[in-house]
C-alpha cells in the first residue's frame, strides 16, 4: 500500500497485530471485543461515511452544492465516531465540535434539510431507490445512517452513553441525505406505485 499522495514511506506499517485477539482499543485507554455494541456503533458510523464518499464521487457538474454538503457530513461523522470511540471514563476530555457532537451541529443541519426540501415535491409514498446513480447511492447512505442511529440509541438504552446530541445528529443527518436523494432523483410515478405510508421519522 502507498499513501494517497503517491509517495513511498518505507518502514511504515498499518498493521499492529494488537487486534488479532478479537479486541480493539478505545481512545484514551481500554480494550473491548470487536463485537462490542460500542465498537459496532462507531463502525457503522464509519460505514456511513464511506457510503457518503461513494455518493460524493458520483456528483457531476451542477451538483457542487450536494458535493459540498456531503463533504461537510463526512467531516462531522468523524466527530461522532471519535465520541463513540473514546473510553466512557474519558468523556470529560472530549472537545466540542472536534471529538464530541454538539447541539449546534444538530441545529446546523436543519436549514440544509429545508434548503433541499423547498425545491422538491415530497413523494406521498415510499421511494423505491434507483432513480439515478447518485440518488441510489444517497438512499443507501441514508439507510446506513439510520442503522448507526439505532446502534447509538441502543447504547443510550443500555446506559452505555451519557445523554448527548449524537443520536439527534445522526437522525438529522439521515434526513438531510434523504432530502439530497430526492433533490437528485428523477420524477417517475412508477417508482412510487403501490407503496403506501411514509418513511420519515
Amino acid at each position: 500500500l502507498q499513501p494517497a499522495h503517491g509517495g513511498a514511506r518505507p518502514g511504515v506499517k498499518i498493521y499492529t497485530r494488537k487486534g488479532d485477539d478479537g479486541t480493539t482499543g478505545l481512545w484514551y485507554g481500554g480494550r473491548r471485543p470487536k463485537s462490542d455494541a460500542r465498537i459496532d456503533a462507531y463502525g457503522t458510523i464509519d460505514e456511513a461515511g464511506s457510503a457518503l464518499g461513494v455518493a460524493r464521487s458520483l456528483c457531476r457538474a451542477g451538483k457542487e452544492e450536494v458535493e459540498g454538503d456531503l463533504l461537510d457530513l463526512q467531516r462531522d461523522l468523524f466527530v461522532a465516531g471519535a465520541e463513540l470511540a473514546a473510553a466512557p471514563e474519558a468523556r470529560d476530555r472530549l472537545e466540542a465540535g472536534v471529538s464530541r457532537v454538539t447541539e449546534e451541529m444538530v441545529a446546523a443541519l436543519e436549514p440544509a434539510i429545508d434548503r433541499y426540501m423547498e425545491r422538491v415535491e415530497l413523494p406521498p409514498k415510499f421511494v423505491i431507490p434507483g432513480g439515478t446513480e447518485l440518488s441510489a447511492a444517497l438512499d443507501l447512505a441514508r439507510a446506513i445512517l439510520r442503522r448507526a442511529e439505532r446502534r447509538v440509541a441502543a447504547l443510550f438504552a443500555a446506559e452505555e452513553l451519557e445523554p448527548e446530541p449524537v443520536v439527534a445528529y445522526l437522525n438529522r443527518a439521515a434526513d438531510l441525505v434523504y432530502a439530497m436523494a430526492r433533490f437528485t432523483d428523477v420524477s417517475d410515478p412508477a417508482l412510487f406505485e403501490g407503496r403506501g405510508g411514509s418513511e420519515r421519522d
